[in-house]
């Protein structure tokens, strides 16, 4: 009887060991850890980066909705990093032995300074240090990658930064994407009409803090002759100096245009149905600005 109920009691505590939940061959262990804020609670979608000594990546994703992650590695030495939007990222080694949980137990983040803003003023955009690239879907399989190589802008910082304003003017001729013929028909009547229209413009007087280094720019952008409201994800990166001592920003942002609201309306489908052109189209900006003199 004695032996049945510590059989069973056996069992119980496997089943409900992290080991029992994740399958490993015999030279494999299994780590593990749990993710908090400073007042305990669990950071969801924390991404997380196991490597090994060599620094190799052995395996990486985000925690779940109660911000833990079980994974199984072979047996070795490792390195863990965690990083969530806001916090300070958290970094340590373990060593995990074969058929063992190697546990990092509870692991807090601790909450990130914000990066310096740019003062109030008059700041430029500069285009040797950045770029405006887009994405566009081809026979619903491959992704297309091009950008404009001549663009301008102006930013005017205030206080509060809220109230900055941004103003930008894309030479919709200078659009490339490596392919000559492709290029002379994105400037043709089909699609940009760059002979009718010869600019983008994007116009912004609002920018919202969204937490951490998160904001959202949001302004009037004109393509195509017709003028939309587009709000930019923005990731402000911070200060720095340049080569001759200059104070430079940057900052990344990303958003996606659905081509129809600019009337950029030229389709052709394939034989079973699929648009030669997807209809949306992802821009991604990589920013630098220097302030004026």
């Amino acid at each position: 009887m004695f032996g049945r109920w510590l059989g069973n009691r056996t069992n119980r505590v496997q089943r409900s060991s992290p080991l029992a939940a994740v399958q490993t061959p015999p030279s494999a262990g299994v780590l593990s850890c749990r993710v908090l804020d400073p007042v305990n609670e669990p950071v969801p979608h924390a991404e997380f980066a196991v490597s090994d000594t060599q620094g190799r990546k052995v395996v990486s994703g985000e925690t779940d909705p109660f911000g833990a992650f079980v994974t199984a590695v072979p047996a070795g030495e490792y390195r863990l990093a965690v990083s969530a939007e806001g916090f300070t990222p958290y970094r340590a080694s373990t060593t995990v032995a074969a058929s063992t949980l190697a546990s990092f137990g509870d692991v807090t983040l601790q909450v990130a300074q914000p990066p310096e803003l740019p003062a109030a003023g008059d700041w430029d955009i500069e285009p040797a240090h950045s770029s405006v690239a887009f994405t566009a879907r081809h026979i619903g399989l491959a992704r297309v990658h091009g950008r404009f190589n001549t663009f301008a802008g102006a930013i005017r910082i205030a206080d509060p930064v809220g109230r900055s304003a941004m103003h930008v003017v894309i030479d919709a001729a200078s659009i490339d994407t490596n392919v000559r013929m492709r290029d002379d028909h994105l400037r043709s009547a089909d699609f940009l009409d760059v002979a009718r229209f010869p600019t983008l413009e994007f116009y912004s007087e609002r920018c919202v803090h969204k937490g951490g280094n998160r904001w959202a720019v949001t302004g009037a952008l004109t393509l195509h002759g017709v003028t939309r409201t587009v709000t930019l994800d923005t990731e402000y990166l911070g200060l720095g100096n340049g080569m001759e001592g200059e104070v430079r920003g940057a900052f990344r942002a990303t958003t996606e245009l659905h081509r129809d609201d600019f009337t950029v309306s030229w389709q052709t489908l394939l034989a079973r149905g699929i648009a030669v052109v997807g209809p949306s189209i992802r821009i991604e900006l990589d920013v630098q600005i220097v302030r004026k003199a």
